[in-house]
């Protein structure tokens, strides 16, 4: 099924890339199933054609060699001293004696066909010749020829009837998707209108929470601030997620490490719920060219899956540094490990149901890195922790 994208231009569906190249390459290996299975009879078929064109000329060459024949009995019943051979754009003839060759229009081919090694596309005549002036014995008139034309019309139509099945594929798969475009719509609607309606009560409540905190030290009103924090990064995730196809994240002076701190402050309180210490070595001052929002799923993404998958009473420990002409960021910590690196970056995937989320954020993160050429490696052993390295060109 496609995957619908909900965008702010026009009503009807918009297909994202890669369900693009799903709907393509079906529509192309349908059209060559299909061609397989008219290959078959196909196949008969020409062999048929190659039979009764090969018999045709076969018919021609006769008409043609009783010609010549013909001709040397009529110069056998006259007084004409010199024999006057038919020739043929299209036919060689060889005539024989008792022992030698008399007269040949192509030795060489003359050679190959008295000794019966001619080829397939070869079809050759020969005739026991009664006595004669010329004192001729055999006469064999042979004709080369081609299944070309045969073989050109056949994969011309194997063109045409995949070009038509190709198309008829395309015009039906996207006929099916019609019934989607008024779903389609109802969901660009909901979203768009949702996510608006949810950013002004979030910063509200954001706000509230932290100006309760600085009234007053609660463990309730820190619950409830964490759980704030957490549905902010859902938030974001989700923003980032459908318009990143729409607007254009355009690249900023950054500073890397004052950025990374701020955003490591932000989970301190989550961090610190399960007694697990963020440990920072970041450098000072460390500039990049790139976008801030971008840069922040990077980072938030990370961190938020290094605490979510870290069991109590551990540390996460965050590295920025500059070597050579890159700048060297990683997060790691002491969980449980990833059991497949590869699959975690797949859309909707999750290593681990039971602690819940959407399953988008690395995919984001992953999406990021491409976009901005940023190298990522992960290390991982099973209950000993995983790193996340990130290098970013300057």
């Amino acid at each position: 099924m496609p995957h619908l994208l909900l965008t702010k231009k026009g009503l009807g569906i918009k297909l994202i890339e890669k369900d693009k190249r799903y709907i393509y390459t079906l529509a192309f290996f349908y059209s060559m199933m299909i061609i397989f299975v008219v290959s078959i009879p196909a196949y008969f078929y020409i062999a048929v054609e190659k039979k009764s064109y090969k018999l045709q000329e076969m018919q021609n060459l006769q008409h043609y060699a009783y010609g010549v024949e013909k001709h040397i009995y009529d110069f056998s019943r006259t007084n004409k001293h010199r024999f006057n051979f038919p020739r043929s754009l299209f036919y060689t003839s060889c005539l024989y004696g008792s022992s030698k060759l008399l007269f040949a229009t192509d030795k060489a081919f003359c050679k190959t066909v008295s000794l019966n090694k001619s080829p397939d596309e070869v079809v050759n005549r020969e005739i026991l010749l009664s006595p004669n002036r010329l004192q001729a014995q055999r006469l064999i008139i042979a004709k080369s020829f081609s299944y070309k034309n045969i073989y050109t019309k056949a994969f011309i139509a194997a063109l045409f009837l995949g070009a038509i099945v190709f198309f008829m594929t395309l015009f039906f798969i996207k006929i099916s998707l019609r019934p989607f475009e008024k779903t389609n719509r109802y969901l660009r609607v909901f979203f768009n209108d949702a996510m608006h309606e949810l950013k002004t009560p979030l910063g509200v409540m954001q706000l509230n929470l932290e100006f309760l905190r600085e009234k007053e030290d609660s463990k309730v009103l820190q619950r409830l601030y964490n759980s704030m924090q957490s549905m902010i990064l859902i938030y974001e995730d989700i923003e980032y997620h459908i318009k990143h196809k729409q607007v254009k994240y355009k690249a900023e002076n950054l500073n890397f490490s004052h950025l990374l701190k701020n955003r490591i402050s932000l989970f301190l309180d989550l961090a610190r719920i399960k007694s697990i210490a963020i440990e920072g070595d970041i450098e000072e001052d460390l500039f990049l060219n790139i976008n801030r929002i971008e840069l922040q799923r990077v980072i938030d993404n990370t961190l938020s899956n290094a605490i979510k998958y870290s069991p109590k009473n551990t540390k996460i420990v965050v590295k920025l540094y500059e070597e050579n002409h890159y700048l060297l960021f990683s997060i790691k910590d002491q969980g449980v490990g990833i059991k497949d690196s590869k699959k975690i970056f797949e859309r909707y995937s999750r290593e681990d149901t039971i602690q819940g989320g959407f399953g988008i954020g690395l995919s984001i993160v992953k999406h990021i890195c491409d976009k901005n050429n940023i190298a990522l490696t992960i290390d991982t052993e099973l209950n000993m922790g995983s790193t996340f390295s990130y290098k970013f060109f300057k």
